[in-house]
């Protein structure tokens, strides 16, 4: 996700479960965390077949260009909502007068940054269509036809979940490594289809029934992994998620603008995921070697204040030990569908720890930080 985040807000927001009063009423565009700017006062009545959610946080060229995508969209049923999480004036008259008078489209203006977890919790329970789809502020849809493909992809088998776009670099129409959030052994098959255990957040679709079993985003997690750690709580209750490489998201890749490694970035990876596998249920052995091979890897990257800190809030961070833990069939699944492509223990310590962050080579321990195109191509020390 590359909207550009501020620290948290303390509110911690989740508004996955659509049967919850409390959780809907949080992020109704009335209440005082959720305000009605422009467009439509809410989705149409009855049903209809997908919502599109679109944060906002300055980069006003970008957001009007992705709304546009969303809006052109054609062969489905379907309603924007613009989720404004602390835009300047300016920016939020632009957005406000792009969805002016327009009975398909909604934008709201969050009281704070809720971070891409909670931004994309208050969209979703704003709307009703069957299907909930993401579109980063700074992507657009390759074709017109997009969204109704990712629906019709939902629609053709009842136990799919989700749904991964192939994401595409705007510019020159490759894929984007930066976007790459699947082992790299599979990225020859970045045109096929295949089963995963995650997405990327650029550009996906998730049944809404799937969302609301599952609880929709972890708040807490604010920004970074939430897109995994939806995906196994709905793997764990029997979904499934795929990759298709063959609907297409194009992708503004912003070096300047995007969370770096060194601005931010490494922190919440290594807090969330650590946040994870104690949600998981992990024991002190597992969290103990995940624990070294960041510490490894923040030393060799010139980052092991920003790595302690991280280690450190990933520890504090309230959590039912366990909650999260997965039965037997959806431990096989991400055996299935993950690590059995990720090579040998040996091959990932390389790949994973020992190797430099990408976008730039690895530092000595006592290096500054450096700003570097962030990628969570092979996600270090991931799934």
């Amino acid at each position: 996700m590359s909207e550009t985040l501020d620290a948290p807000v303390a509110r911690n927001t989740s508004c996955g479960d659509a049967g919850n009063p409390e959780t809907r009423a949080a992020c109704e565009p009335s209440s005082q965390s959720c305000r009605f700017v422009s467009g439509a006062k809410g989705p149409p009545p009855g049903s209809y077949d997908a919502d599109v959610v679109i944060l906002a946080l300055e980069r006003p060229e970008e957001t009007l260009a992705a709304i546009a995508s969303a809006l052109r969209q054609r062969g489905v049923s379907r309603h924007v909502f613009v989720v404004d999480q602390g835009s300047s004036p300016g920016t939020l008259r632009r957005l406000a007068a792009a969805v002016s008078g327009r009975p398909d489209a909604t934008l709201v203006s969050l009281s704070g940054n809720q971070g891409v977890a909670g931004g994309r919790n208050h969209g979703s329970a704003l709307g009703h269509g069957r299907v909930i789809a993401a579109l980063d502020n700074d992507a657009e849809y390759a074709t017109d036809d997009t969204l109704a493909r990712m629906v019709r992809a939902l629609d053709a088998e009842p136990g799919l979940g989700a749904i991964g776009c192939r994401i595409t670099s705007y510019a020159t129409g490759r894929d984007d490594l930066s976007s790459w959030g699947y082992p790299k052994t599979l990225l020859p098959s970045s045109a096929h289809a295949f089963d995963t255990v995650t997405f990327v957040g650029a550009g996906h679709a998730i049944r809404r029934t799937a969302w609301e079993d599952a609880g929709g985003y972890d708040g807490a997690l604010f920004f970074c992994w939430e897109e995994y750690d939806f995906c196994l709580r709905a793997i764990a209750l029997g979904w499934q998620v795929r990759y298709r490489g063959d609907i297409v998201v194009r992708h503004k890749v912003s070096p300047d603008r995007r969370i770096a490694w060194s601005g931010g970035r490494w922190f919440y990876h290594v807090r969330n995921r650590l946040y994870i596998a104690r949600k998981q249920g992990a024991g002190w052995l597992a969290l103990a070697s995940r624990i070294a091979g960041y510490v490894v890897k923040g030393l060799r990257n010139g980052r092991p204040l920003q790595t302690v800190q991280a280690v450190r809030a990933g520890m504090a961070l309230p959590v039912k030990i366990g909650a999260d833990r997965l039965p037997r069939e959806a431990r096989a699944y991400l055996r299935r569908n993950d690590r059995l492509h990720r090579g040998s223990v040996a091959g990932r310590i390389w790949r994973e720890v020992l190797a430099g962050m990408p976008g730039h080579a690895v530092a000595s321990p006592l290096a500054a930080d450096h700003r570097a195109h962030p990628s969570p191509s092979g996600f270090p020390l991931g799934q």
